[in-house]
């Protein structure tokens, strides 16, 4: 994984944030990802191919706890543990649990998932990996560790997301049409070389691993602005990284209309759009030992 995060991925669940100096801008994604496609987690969650429903959950690459809120919901008898590199997004995530009276369900241990020895993760009948897998430098080894721990019969979640949403019209904004899949090109082609594994097929590679694949499923999403004000909040922390990323090398009038876009007080602002949609496209495994 690229530790030092330029590209803007968002993540249900996105592991290795060892460095903590942008935890807030990158927590608040995930937590408004959580907020806007809640029903689509829920809608995967409701989809594992469980025999039956799991007493000890491993999220890898947990991320502040958009999936282990959502499976802590599906399965209610379930204790998780959440794994994640960044100990602020861990607190971030102890936090919620103590908020939402879940505190006594859940415990955190701070891993790094690339690394060849992993902390105990006990027997899971359930690991859930969401947004996190495409990060590592050694997927294949993270995977037979999956297949070693879990439980006999236990189930392996892969949830992966082709790339960042999409928010505005393609023929916006005005004067620069376009302007968000220009930005797009310039973070993929950094995607690509580092975080290779981004949109990979993990069937084969759970298969390689030792696994039965007894599932895919993808989920196209395209929702117009029906959460409002989050999804004007997510669009505007999502374009702000891809900023980051890619100022280097937008056209200079590219990038000025798009500081419009992110300038809340300005006319142009994001917040004050009403044509924001959010289009991705997220693919899940289910996968056996």
């Amino acid at each position: 994984m690229d530790r030092t995060h330029p590209h803007p991925l968002p993540r249900s669940a996105q592991q290795g944030h060892d460095h903590d100096h942008d935890t807030d801008g990158l927590a608040e994604i995930l937590d408004l990802d959580a907020e806007v496609l809640a029903e689509h987690l829920s809608s995967l969650t409701a989809w594992l191919p469980l025999r039956t429903g799991p007493r000890r959950i491993v999220d890898l690459g947990c991320g502040t706890g958009t999936g282990t809120f959502a499976l802590l919901e599906r399965f209610s008898d379930a204790h998780l543990l959440a794994v994640d590199a960044s100990a602020a997004l861990l607190e971030r995530l102890r936090a919620k649990a103590r908020e939402n009276g879940l505190d006594d369900r859940v415990s955190t241990v701070r891993a790094d998932l690339d690394a060849p020895d992993w902390p105990d993760l006990g027997s899971p009948d359930l690991v859930w990996a969401s947004a996190s897998l495409h990060h590592l430098s050694h997927p294949d080894r993270a995977l037979r560790t999956v297949r070693d721990v879990l439980a006999p019969g236990g189930l392996f979640a892969v949830v992966e997301l082709a790339g960042f949403p999409r928010f505005l019209p393609e023929d916006a904004p005005e004067g620069r049409p376009g302007l968000e899949e220009r930005c797009h090109a310039l973070t993929d082609r950094h995607q690509a070389e580092h975080t290779p594994h981004r949109g990979a097929d993990w069937g084969p590679l759970l298969t390689a691993a030792g696994f039965t694949v007894e599932g895919r499923r993808t989920l196209a999403i395209d929702m117009a602005g029906s959460r409002g004000e989050a999804v004007g909040r997510y669009a505007l922390a999502g374009l702000r990284r891809i900023r980051h990323a890619a100022a280097t090398g937008l056209h200079p009038e590219d990038l000025a209309a798009l500081d419009r876009l992110l300038d809340t007080d300005g006319p142009h602002s994001l917040l004050r759009r009403d044509d924001l949609a959010v289009r991705t496209e997220r693919t899940a495994w289910a996968a056996r030992a």
